[in-house]
């Protein structure tokens, strides 16, 4: 049986451990034996438009071909691999076996948990089942994410629209724009697992760095072998 958050506030101190792990086995991963995947790829920014193949392996590696462009050769692996990486079904007590679950506030974006153990300093927000918010320290930044919207594959959500920032752990000042990501899945040769086809990156103007857009589409979509 699943645990979700009640429509009332959970009780600050309450133990969340249930919660959390169904809302974290309530994300889309992909089957085990996931054999890869590859297709066409385009870079989109201003009036600049740059296109190649890739391939995901077996072992989520990306690569990819076509791009001369180093930068936006790396943008687009990246991509890539940050989804890829994200569909590993890990089991939960491996990830987080040595954490603690505290419930906090409970506001529009859910019920806070505060995290304990290893994970200490960190804090998520939950609300019908599904991560609303992410606030991470991560090699000396703080990441915080706030899911907006969501994809239901049948077999779990995947986050279709949400913003990021990094910041400073200790001053909490803002490390370069908020981003707004636009991501789109579809399953693969229509019947899965499932795939970015689109991300929409678009990010606010910080200090001397202005505003700026991109598109990554993925085409021509096909399992390998």
């Amino acid at each position: 049986m699943t645990s979700t958050l009640a429509a009332q506030p959970v009780a600050p101190g309450t133990d969340l451990r249930d919660v959390f792990r169904a809302a974290y086995e309530n994300r889309y991963t992909w089957e085990p034996g996931f054999g890869g995947y590859g297709g066409r790829c385009v870079w989109e920014q201003d009036d600049r438009c740059l296109e190649g193949t890739f391939q995901v392996g077996a072992d989520l590696k990306a690569v990819v071909e076509g791009i001369a462009d180093e930068e936006v050769h790396k943008a687009v692996a990246s991509q890539l691999w940050e989804v890829a990486i994200h569909r590993v079904r890990r089991p939960f007590d491996q990830t987080h076996g040595a954490n603690t679950f505290t419930a906090g506030d409970t506001d529009a974006v859910g019920t806070e948990v505060i995290m304990g153990g290893k994970a200490e300093g960190d804090r998520y927000r939950i609300k019908d089942n599904v991560v609303t918010m992410v606030h991470r320290h991560i090699h000396g930044t703080v990441v915080t994410i706030f899911t907006e919207s969501t994809t239901d594959t049948g077999s779990g959500y995947l986050s279709h629209s949400y913003t990021s920032r990094y910041s400073d752990p200790a001053t909490g000042e803002a490390r370069g724009g908020t981003s707004r990501f636009t991501d789109t899945f579809v399953p693969l040769a229509g019947v899965g697992p499932w795939v970015l086809s689109e991300r929409v990156v678009e990010t606010d103007a910080h200090g001397d760095t202005p505003a700026g857009r991109q598109v990554f589409r993925f085409e021509d979509l096909a399992p390998l072998g």
